[in-house]
């Protein structure tokens, strides 16, 4: 232990020699640079004094910086976002000034612009060389836990601490059942591996479970369901609610805030999290007390949003800064060079990966990863009693590149390594902790229902409704003889061919997400107001009439647009249509001519052949939803290849049914009881809440004596 220690002190004490070195050399050049900074006398001095005046300056100012800079930060939270950044440079110019003056030697001066643009590119350079080196040592990071646990030991040892086990739910969004077992088949998650294989005289650490999803495969309800108990009236991702005139969007922190509302007023319960937990990352809070990048709070104002003070904990260290920047611009240039050779190698299912996509990849699988898990490791080391993270970064790359992708493997190697680095934090933290790891959702693969047909889902839609579509999807549409060598019948041709005869439009778009317009007494607002709204969620389509108030039935959409159901139900690319009726209460539609009453549907049967089991109960479920769609369209699925067409642009996409994206999994410690009866299947998130419930009602009633921190250890040997 003793060698430990020493090569700790050596390791830390020329890593600052190498930054105060870097420093110095960086003085010099400015000085030798920029007219207004000198270090040396009016009268000159020599090289050797110049050189002494630059290192003791930037000493002091690597000083000041120490000191004062985490009272700063501090201060920081209370200053808006956009003053922050001059704000930073404004005090690191000061610091230096102040260096300057104390400089024994006298001689620097500089003028207070020239100085801020001094203190920046030191900083920079400092940051830059102490990260670059906590980078290529393995163990920097591993050290800095060790002291922050010692510390909060220190902090801890004359209060009494829970004794029971907390539990660290970690979501990594997106990755299904079938792609977990076959990373953890080919090397590509040693540690996942190494929890489900043998510890030496012992069995596994931890169990691998499936679970099946809702009808919306998709963060929304899931993550409600899970963290609040209810995922009643969720049906997509986004959907029209004719009551309120508005489209929902579970990723909108308004929507979010209101779907929470909602679920706690339903289950009168406050959420997974509400006594002692953390929540970071995630759409909901789940009730915790302690939120970081949070969504449905980031609707509030005042004290009590807590959300982005996780970036600011995270940044404030320069070399989390500095690791962080470095990643992300080299996954910026990874996802550049990798859609790159996916254009020139004409790989197919492919989807538009420019403008601004590469940023949000490097935020989703760098930034957002990082700050996530650095608040976790924090809540661990401060004995949170639960918490529940969501990691995004796969769900994000597997969309645009597939959820078997090279680029996805990748990321699903670093999201091993950050579940190491949490089961390292987990031995060092103040309570023992059961790492429960589950994912929301999978995705299916497939190309996309416009890459296929030529036609976007609005396109047939507003065909079907006999309103002018673009002459692309005209184009599109006017194909439809070769439908004939397809599962769809001559019905729908006929439909298309009545809904041809309106006139094109003649600009080239028309969005799939119509905003309805509030201005009445315009011929323009009452045409908008009696369009569609069709909306995407993945291979599930809804399509809304929002001049109705109430949910339609099939009598009263055939009679409004007797061409519209047929059209959609028949085509090649959609699997079935669920509508409501006056005579069956609801029904499934398919091709030629396909009808089946809700009650008599079955899995495996008519239109929903091949969509495996519980779809006919995941349908009737979400026909049972107030806010359910005029029509709910789920596209074609092949059960023999997985694949379904998504609505939107993507080429790994989940929402809907069929395939991997309604099999996500639950990793779960063995110490904690099986979450269901051997044999049966968990299904939906809902019950997913109830089996995280009562394994926390487990950790805290049964304590587990905590092992003796380590100096008691080596006094006890």
């Amino acid at each position: 232990m003793a060698q430990e220690r020493w090569r700790r002190l050596i390791s830390g004490v020329w890593r600052s020699i190498a930054v105060w070195a870097a420093s110095t050399a960086t003085m010099l050049l400015l000085a030798g640079l920029l007219p207004e900074f000198r270090l040396e006398s009016a009268g000159g001095d020599s090289i050797t004094r110049v050189a002494l005046t630059a290192a003791v300056g930037a000493g002091v100012f690597g000083l000041l910086s120490s000191l004062v800079w985490p009272l700063l930060v501090r201060l920081m939270l209370l200053v808006p976002a956009l003053v922050l950044g001059l704000l930073v440079f404004f005090l690191n110019g000061s610091l230096l000034l102040v260096a300057l003056r104390l400089n024994p030697s006298g001689r620097g001066e500089a003028a207070p612009e020239t100085a801020v643009v001094v203190a920046a590119v030191m900083s920079a350079v400092a940051s830059a060389t102490g990260g670059a080196l906590a980078v290529r040592d393995d163990d920097a990071y591993r050290r800095r836990l060790h002291r922050l646990a010692d510390r909060r030991r220190g902090r801890a040892r004359d209060r009494t601490g829970p004794r029971t086990p907390a539990v660290l739910f970690l979501q990594l969004d997106g990755v299904g059942h079938e792609v977990l077992r076959s990373a953890v088949d080919r090397g590509l998650m040693p540690t996942v591996a190494s929890w489900l294989g043998p510890r030496d005289d012992h069995g596994p650490s931890h169990r691998l479970t499936p679970w099946r999803t809702d009808w919306s495969s998709q963060t929304g309800a899931s993550q409600l369901g899970i963290l609040h108990g209810s995922n009643h009236d969720v049906p997509a991702f986004r959907w029209y609610e004719k009551d309120r005139r508005e489209v929902m969007v579970s990723n909108r922190p308004s929507s979010a805030a209101e779907l929470q509302r909602r679920a706690v007023a339903r289950t009168g319960d406050g959420g997974l999290l509400a006594d002692g937990g953390a929540s970071r990352g995630n759409l909901f809070s789940g009730g915790a007390d302690e939120v970081a990048l949070v969504l449905s709070v980031a609707v509030r104002r005042g004290r009590e949003n807590r959300s982005r003070a996780g970036y600011f904990a995270y940044f404030s260290d320069p070399a989390n800064a500095v690791r962080t920047a470095l990643s992300f611009l080299a996954e910026v240039g990874r996802e550049i060079a990798q859609s790159t050779r996916a254009r020139l190698a004409r790989r197919r299912p492919r989807v538009k990966r420019g403008g601004l996509y590469p940023l949000v990849r490097a935020f989703a699988t760098v930034v957002e990863r990082d700050v996530v898990v650095a608040a976790v490791i924090g809540d661990m080391l401060a004995g949170r009693d639960v918490i529940y993270a969501d990691l995004v970064a796969y769900d994000e790359v597997a969309h645009h590149s597939g959820p078997h992708s090279g680029d996805a493997e990748q990321v699903l190697r670093r999201l091993d390594r950050s579940l190491a680095l949490l089961a390292q934090v987990a031995e060092h933290a103040p309570r023992p902790y059961r790492i429960v790891v589950l994912s929301d959702h999978g995705q299916s693969p497939g190309e996309t229902f416009r890459t296929r047909y030529g036609l976007g889902l609005a396109d047939l839609v507003r065909a079907g409704c006999g309103l002018g579509v673009p002459r692309r999807a005209a184009g599109a549409l006017a194909r439809v003889e070769q439908w004939g060598s397809t599962h769809s019948g001559t019905e729908a041709r006929a439909a298309v061919r009545v809904a041809l005869r309106r006139p094109v439009e003649e600009h080239a778009e028309i969005e799939e997400h119509i905003a309805v317009e509030e201005h009445s007494g315009t011929r323009r607002a009452a045409r908008r107001r009696s369009e569609p709204v069709v909306l995407a969620s993945g291979n599930l389509g809804l399509v809304s009439f929002p001049d109705v108030p109430h949910r339609m039935t099939k009598e009263e959409i055939d009679r409004r647009h007797p061409a519209l159901l047929p059209a959609l139900a028949g085509h090649p690319g959609i699997g079935f249509v669920l509508v409501r009726s006056q005579e069956h209460d609801g029904v499934v539609l398919g091709a030629d001519g396909a009808q089946v009453p809700l009650g008599l549907l079955a899995d495996g049967d008519g239109p929903l052949a091949g969509f495996g089991p519980g779809a006919a109960d995941a349908i009737r479920r979400t026909h049972s939803f107030p806010h359910t769609a005029d029509i709910m369209v789920n596209s074609w699925y092949d059960p023999v290849g997985g694949e379904v067409l998504a609505f939107e642009e993507q080429i790994g996409s989940h929402g809907g049914l069929g395939g991997a994206q309604g099999r996500p999994f639950l990793l779960s410690p063995v110490d904690l009881s099986a979450p269901d009866e051997e044999g049966a299947e968990l299904v939906g998130a809902e019950r997913l809440h109830r089996v995280f419930r009562r394994w926390l009602d487990e950790c805290r009633g049964h304590p587990v004596p905590l092992p003796a921190p380590e100096d008691e250890q080596e006094r006890a040997a």
